[in-house]
């Protein structure tokens, strides 16, 4: 009776090993071939706008998320928003920051784009600036995703006048094997620590 509970035992760990070694292959058809991620940071704490007499909170993550996957969707057309364990043959980081002067009355921002490949090694980094003229009222979050948009666009023109990186994404392997986790980005190296955005 023993040596036939322990074959059974024998038998469903060695089910258990095949059926998760296969796990990966299926996981390589759904790998998207760029994700975008922007850091928990952005959404959860608010940087401050201030013009005399008045201010204004304003969370990054939602309005800088917005902007980017309308504007990669439209030049890159497997890209995803990099979430839990999903994988991905090209990893964009993407951290944003805004200025306002009230003197002038205007936004200033600026959106980073850090590039990895499907390997999780640093491809390069780009970075998109842009201004508009505003106020801080209720339009500030529209004029916010404007000065972002504006960013992103010089962002991705950067990365399509990059014959390196095109190459790069034009040949990406489809193991994967080289596809970079999501949760695995904390891992990721950067050129700059950057705590929190002012």
């Amino acid at each position: 009776m023993k040596i036939h509970l322990v074959k059974i035992c024998l038998l469903l760990s060695l089910c258990m090993v095949i059926s998760l070694r296969a796990e990966p292959a299926s996981q390589a058809s759904t790998a998207a071939k760029m994700l975008v991620y922007i850091q928990a940071i952005e959404y959860n704490n608010p940087i401050y706008l201030w013009q005399p007499y008045d201010g204004r909170w304003v969370l990054q993550g939602p309005l800088l998320e917005a902007q980017a996957m309308a504007k990669f969707s439209q030049v890159y057309p497997d890209v995803g928003l990099c979430e839990g364990y999903q994988s991905g043959k090209a990893l964009i980081w993407m951290q944003p920051g805004i200025f306002y002067n009230p003197q002038v009355q205007r936004f200033y921002g600026k959106v980073t784009a850090n590039v990895y490949n499907g390997m999780g090694h640093f491809v390069a980094s780009y970075v998109g600036e842009a201004s508009l003229q505003g106020l801080l009222d209720s339009t500030t979050d529209d004029s916010l995703s404007k000065t972002y948009a504006q960013s992103i666009d010089v962002v991705l023109a950067q990365m399509q006048a990059d014959s390196a990186l095109q190459a790069m994404l034009a040949n990406v392997s489809p193991s994967v094997a080289d596809a970079t986790p999501c949760s695995m980005v904390s891992l990721l190296p950067i050129p700059k620590i950057r705590v929190m955005s002012f």
